[in-house]
């Protein structure tokens, strides 16, 4: 019997890391296929990696609006019916104009999305100032009917880098607005924007609308996870999250609890510099290479839709054998192994609460 969930439940937006899923495609036609993306889905849900869909991996530039609508339903529906009813889902909905993406919130919701994260169109990028920038993330966080989350990508959308000055103002000016994600890589930025808001200050001068909703600071990359936490931020959205979710999963874990125990401090920074150059490498192979690692891995990536292509098959051979990829998936071949799944009947706190106690791992330099 098919499990369909008929209430409207509340699927906070917690801290911890989440993957931004890749779109799959049938081959020859480029149509989505759709189970492909289900499984998927319910492979990092069970690694207790948070879900993003529609995203730079996602190939959401790639998409027509029907086609995202399609892709939150899928989602929706695949984590209902395993029982991950509490699971929230990210929608990336960034479009051309304010007025497009305003509409796109409005079809994401309706489709099943939590919340929304949405980049700023790069077209005419040199038109846009500070004041255009944040009047068009003020403006269609007010007219959406689920936060809003700020993307900072700048290679993404024409080169406009969103400062930290811009993106604090545009949390103080609107209370739907849930948090950025930091694709420039700029670790200071971070630092910056969460000494602003990820204190009590903040939410007493600047509550949010949605209670489980808050400011997040969410890095775009997983190189710098743990000194993130040491800097109030609250985990990060990587596209390695797809390849390796238990070895992530676990390097947040320990980093946050590493805040009040500082004895799992060393395997988290042994965690972390596998995982820092693991991400780089994959990074380097765009979205062609974690679907060809996908592939390899788990039977699924396929190749992306055109006018992206495929590795050739001598850079695949490279990725496949690159020392830094190597020793990221034996990691988390070993934490898959020994991770385990929560109960499909037990909300998370966190996106990645898992149990700690049941993945240790030995590791060493």
């Amino acid at each position: 019997m098919i499990y369909t969930s008929t209430v409207q439940r509340s699927r906070p937006l917690a801290p911890g890391v989440y993957a931004p899923i890749p779109t799959f495609f049938k081959p020859q036609s480029e149509e989505l296929d759709i189970p492909t993306f289900q499984k998927h889905i319910l492979h990092l849900a069970k690694a207790g990696m948070g879900i993003l869909l529609c995203g730079s991996m996602g190939e959401a530039h790639h998409l027509e609006p029907s086609e995202r609508v399609q892709l939150i339903k899928a989602a929706r529906e695949a984590l209902d019916n395993a029982g991950f009813i509490h699971v929230p889902i990210i929608a990336g909905t960034g479009a051309g104009s304010t007025r497009a993406t305003i509409e796109l919130n409005k079809q994401a919701a309706e489709a099943g999305a939590d919340y929304a994260i949405v980049i700023c169109s790069g077209y005419f990028a040199g038109a846009l100032d500070a004041a255009a920038l944040k009047t068009f993330f003020v403006t269609v966080a007010e007219a959406s009917p689920i936060p809003v989350m700020v993307y900072n990508y700048p290679g993404a959308a024409g080169g406009l880098d969103l400062d930290s000055d811009i993106i604090e103002d545009i949390a103080k000016s609107s209370s739907n607005i849930c948090g950025v994600k930091l694709t420039c890589g700029n670790v200071g930025k971070l630092v910056r924007i969460a000494a602003t808001t990820a204190v009590e200050s903040f939410n007493q001068a600047y509550p949010r609308k949605n209670k489980d909703a808050p400011f997040l600071v969410l890095g775009g990359f997983a190189d710098f996870i743990l000194p993130s936490a040491f800097s109030r931020a609250h985990g990060a959205i990587v596209g390695l999250g797809n390849v390796a979710p238990h070895a992530l999963v676990r390097l947040a874990n320990l980093s946050f609890a590493a805040l009040s125990n500082p004895a799992l401090l060393s395997e988290a920074q042994h965690i972390q510099d596998i995982v820092a150059r693991g991400d780089r490498t994959i990074a380097l192979a765009g979205i062609a290479g974690t679907k060809f690692l996908l592939e390899k891995k788990s039977g699924y990536g396929g190749a992306p839709r055109q006018p992206l292509q495929r590795l050739t098959k001598a850079k695949e051979e490279a990725l496949w054998e690159h020392e830094n990829v190597k020793a990221l998936l034996e990691l988390e071949k070993t934490l898959e192994q020994q991770s385990v799944v929560r109960p499909k009947s037990s909300p998370p706190t966190t996106a990645t609460d898992v149990d700690m106690s049941s993945t240790e791992v030995s590791v060493s330099a």
